[in-house]
């Protein structure tokens, strides 16, 4: 039976599995019945974002249960079948280049526009089912249509290969339905594990600082050992930037890549609210901030970062009440703070039935 995975990040962007569901077919209607499920255990709060493959049954079943969550297509899925289905042309190789430089180089829809434009135009390619039927979907997978909303920094369904392959050690296609249960647990037990051993790496390790600025040290004491490094790595990254050209609040960063190759991006820099916003907008996508807004901040003498720019779910000190919950009801053997989590879960559970038939019984136990 197909395995269903619901997975996502946790703050050590270690992927970590949110649900799952086996399924006897891969149509429309099973998916709509997975996809209701799901939101019923969510409480009817659906998610803000779902990576998926180009899998037309699983899009309507998206659309018809979460009409409001953005759907993206996995880029790597695409990109993937571009030799395939260019191969047979007799320029593939400039195609091909044309098509990996309008993705993955443009900043913006207008640049990808045109550039996509311009590489349809030179090879021809009007006739191309397969290219219009993309760029009739671009807003599904193109990243420039999709860095300005937040997705932990994730364009594919890699985590969700990588979680079927963490399976792979515990359960197979020959197992029973019984045998699948247990071993579903033993394997989230192992996920929990990975966790409280790097929480704990967190609290008792320091990561050393690589410059003399105060942010860096705000970063390192709050973020998760992953989180920090990454942030490290825009930090010092700093040498390669250089500010060209401002107009009022607007400025022209230019970036060296080396072996001669640059290339600008535009920061938004209100020193009244202290706020900043890159066009290549890796705060809003991945949640830290880029080379490019990092220069402006330093530049213009901010020596901590704003609070809006630390997120709470990269923090170390967040609190993951999943890690206590157990994941069966045959499980024998819980751990202390199971216990106590799921005891206390009891004896609210009873107040709250109480407590909800009344509003001002509601609003006294709320507050």
């Amino acid at each position: 039976m197909p395995f269903a995975p619901f997975v996502g990040v946790n703050h050590h962007g270690q992927s970590i599995l949110l649900g799952c569901r086996l399924i006897s077919r891969e149509d429309t209607e099973t998916f709509t019945w997975l996809f209701e499920a799901w939101l019923s255990c969510m409480s009817d709060s659906p998610p803000l974002g779902i990576i998926t493959d180009q899998e037309r049954a699983m899009q309507k079943a998206i659309e018809n249960v979460f009409p409001t969550t953005r759907h993206r297509w996995c880029l790597w899925h695409i990109m993937k079948k571009v030799p395939e289905k260019l191969g047979a042309f007799k320029e593939r190789e400039g195609i091909i280049s044309s098509l990996l430089s309008a993705v993955y180089d443009s900043l913006s829809s207008d640049a990808f526009a045109e550039a996509w434009h311009c590489m349809i135009t030179e090879y021809d390619l009007w006739d191309s089912d397969w290219l219009n039927g993309l760029y009739k979907e671009r807003y599904r997978w193109v990243p420039c249509y999709l860095k300005c909303y937040f997705w932990a920094g994730m364009s594919t369904t890699q985590r969700s290969e990588s979680m079927n392959a963490f399976f792979d050690g515990f359960v197979n296609s020959k197992i029973n339905l019984k045998q699948f249960v247990k071993q579903y647990e033993n394997a989230l037990r192992r996920k929990v594990e990975l966790e409280w051993q790097a929480d704990a790496k967190c609290f008792s390790k320091r990561t050393p600082c690589v410059s003399r600025y105060e942010m860096e040290r705000q970063v390192e004491e709050v973020y998760t050992i992953s989180k920090f490094k990454e942030f490290q790595e825009e930090l010092t990254a700093l040498m390669y930037c250089d500010i060209s050209d401002y107009v009022g609040s607007i400025y022209q960063i230019i970036e060296s890549f080396g072996q001669g190759r640059r290339g600008l991006f535009e920061v938004v820099f209100e020193e009244a609210e202290c706020e900043v916003t890159c066009i290549y907008s890796k705060f809003q996508f991945r949640g830290i901030l880029c080379k490019h807004a990092l220069a402006m901040l330093i530049r213009n003498s901010v020596e901590l970062l704003p609070e809006r720019y630390i997120l709470s779910r990269w923090r170390k000190d967040v609190r993951r009440c999943y890690s206590k919950l157990k994941v069966c009801y045959g499980v024998q053997s819980l751990t202390i703070q199971q216990e106590r989590y799921e005891k206390m879960c009891n004896t609210f559970s009873a107040v709250a039935d109480i407590a909800s038939d009344d509003e001002n019984s509601y609003k006294t136990v709320l507050d």
